[in-house]
């Protein structure tokens, strides 16, 4: 029997479409953990120009934690920007997020945010107010307390998270325990983050049952893929974090660890930290196993804690040329890497010292946040090891030192104000002034101390 020509033709049709990418499809793959499949549907449809796959598709090149991906992420979350107030709040983000951003980028990120905020695109509100903490100097005019009152008051669910990153940062956290157990537990099936502050609340309060429970309810999460693995690792970081004044939790961290990084590379290299820091739990053959582990994987954490191993000789012989190698592959993602690539050229591993070397990586870890580079960056400049001795330069990185507590530095300081003149101190005091503005704006900005004293001469 002949078919009419429209059923032949709807028949082609539809066999066209079995071939087309399919966003639920997609989707499905990265509830069962395919990420392949799933990346292989959104780069099809982000090619048509699908702003919702573009979108996820973005998510999953920065989930990598490869740099190069992170570029076409931010490519991708441009495209959709132009018609997404999600995409604005994703690029707001990553701005934020890259080490290197510069000032003309921090105020770029600041109104995509806001943007996305008056659009109804309210993951914006977190990043916009830890920038607004971050960096006071970028919108003098703007009272982070003000902001997140106001939109308290409209009922935003996301202005509760931003009440708790004030409370951390103005040291208030503990005197608000009630408020931040009620607000999350409200929020918990919403606002993952939630667990992480629980969790706090928990230990702090040293709650062992509450704790249990929320952990049996994580982990019940996880396996119905309503949580990330990520959410999972995070929690068990938090349950170590020597940062909050309470008994860390051992056991609970490790069995978290070890149930995701199978599917979750990331937590190959936190088991390694929680090994290195706690011997007890493993010995040193599982611990470099997990790092092993990592490293196949691409993470930067993995190569950092490796390079910290060579550097050393813990566990691991020491051995410098292996150190460098493991932590330059890691410098890109971690500043403390700088901080040891610049001890092994300031310390002479390679048998002399390399000056300029020890100074780019040690001024990019202070900047990125290390609380030991500004000393060493001191000491560098005092000692007269492969370079002159500048008081100048010696005298602002003790003071900025000294700023974060450093006996060290306070020694340093006062061995240097007598020899120095009035107008090496006036000097030294208004380059002070210059790096601490540069830390205040934007501490990560990577580049060279351009007000540095001359006196990189190698001896």
């Amino acid at each position: 029997m002949k078919r009419p020509l429209f059923y032949v033709t709807l028949l082609a049709l539809l066999q066209g479409c079995a071939g087309l990418p399919d966003q639920q499809l997609a989707k499905e793959a990265l509830q069962r953990g395919d990420n392949a499949s799933a990346r292989q549907q959104y780069e099809e449809l982000a090619r048509m120009g699908y702003v919702d796959a573009q979108i996820a598709l973005g998510d999953l090149q920065l989930d990598s934690q490869d740099p190069q991906q992170a570029e076409q992420a931010e490519h991708l979350y441009r495209q959709a920007a132009l018609h997404s107030p999600r995409a604005q709040s994703r690029l707001g983000r990553l701005l934020l997020r890259q080490g290197g951003a510069s000032d003309s980028q921090l105020k770029e990120a600041e109104q995509l945010l806001s943007k996305a905020i008056e659009q109804g695109e309210y993951s914006a509100v977190e990043p916009l107010t830890l920038l607004y903490l971050s960096y006071p100097q970028l919108s003098p005019s703007v009272d982070p307390q003000q902001q997140v009152n106001a939109w308290r008051e409209q009922d935003i669910v996301e202005s509760e998270l931003a009440q708790i990153l004030i409370y951390r940062s103005n040291g208030s956290y503990v005197a608000h325990l009630d408020e931040i157990e009620q607000k999350c537990r409200l929020l918990l099936h919403q606002q993952s983050v939630c667990y992480n502050e629980l969790a706090t609340v928990n230990r702090l309060r040293d709650q062992p049952a509450a704790q249990a429970a929320l952990l049996k309810e994580l982990r019940a999460a996880y396996a119905n893929r309503w949580v990330a693995p990520s959410r999972v690792e995070s929690v068990a970081r938090t349950l170590v974090d020597s940062r909050i004044p309470a008994p860390v939790d051992l056991s609970n961290a490790q069995a978290l660890l070890q149930e995701v990084a199978p599917a979750y590379p990331p937590a190959w290299a936190s088991l390694a930290k929680l090994l290195f820091d706690y011997p007890a739990l493993g010995d040193s053959e599982q611990m470099l196993g997990y790092l092993q582990r990592g490293r196949e994987a691409g993470d930067s954490r993995a190569e950092l804690l490796t390079g910290r191993l060579y550097y050393g000789g813990q566990v691991l012989e020491q051995n410098p040329q292996l150190a460098e190698q493991h932590l330059l592959r890691a410098a890109e993602e971690q500043a403390t890497a700088h901080y040891y690539l610049g001890q092994i050229y300031r310390r002479g591993y390679f048998g002399e010292v390399y000056p300029q070397k020890a100074v780019d990586h040690l001024l990019l870890a202070a900047r990125g946040g290390h609380r030991s580079a500004d000393l060493a960056l001191a000491q560098l400049f005092s000692e007269s090891r492969g370079v002159k001795v500048n008081p100048i330069n010696a005298y602002v990185f003790a003071q900025m030192a000294r700023l974060q507590g450093g006996v060290e530095a306070s020694e340093l300081i006062s061995s240097l104000e007598q020899s120095m003149r009035p107008n090496e101190r006036q000097k030294a005091m208004q380059i002070l002034q210059e790096e601490q503005l540069t830390r205040q704006v934007n501490p990560a900005r990577l580049g060279t101390f351009q007000s540095l004293e001359k006196g990189m001469d190698v001896l």
